[in-house]
C-alpha cells in the first residue's frame, strides 16, 4: 500500500481544514486505516481510525468532538474533517494504513502533510 496526504496548509484558529488520502494497492479496502501526527519538539500520536468498512471509527480524546474521519472505498481514500482547529493541533499529518490493535503504529505509512494553526 502506498499512501499520499494532501490537505494540510496555514489556518488560523477556529478555522477548518480537509486532510486526503490517496491510497495505492490492492488491500486497501481490507484494512484500517487513519491519522497520526507529530508535533514541533513532541512525539508521534495518534489521531483517529477507521475500519475497513467504515463503520467504526475511533479518535484520540484531544480531538473528539472537533475532529471526523471517513473514507471512500471507492476512490481509495480517507479523510480527516478537522474543525475548531487549536494551535496546539499543529503538526504534521500522517495517514497510515494497517494500524495496529492498540493504534500504537501501523504498518504503512504516507509521507506526511504539515498543518499550522495560528493564534
Amino acid at each position: 500500500v502506498q499512501l499520499q496526504a494532501s490537505g494540510g496548509g496555514l489556518v488560523q484558529a477556529g478555522g477548518s481544514l480537509r486532510l486526503s488520502c490517496a491510497a495505492s494497492g490492492p488491500t486497501f479496502s481490507t484494512v484500517r486505516m487513519g491519522w497520526f501526527r507529530q508535533g514541533p519538539g513532541k512525539e508521534r500520536e495518534f489521531v483517529a481510525q477507521i475500519s475497513w468498512s467504515g463503520i467504526s471509527t475511533y479518535r484520540a480524546d484531544s480531538v473528539k468532538g472537533r475532529f471526523t474521519i471517513s473514507r471512500n472505498n471507492a476512490k481509495n481514500t480517507v479523510y480527516l474533517q478537522m474543525n475548531n482547529l487549536k494551535p496546539e493541533d499543529t503538526a504534521v499529518y500522517y495517514c497510515a494504513a494497517d494500524i495496529t490493535a492498540d493504534n500504537g503504529g501501523a504498518a504503512y505509512w504516507g509521507q506526511g502533510t504539515l498543518v499550522t494553526v495560528s493564534s
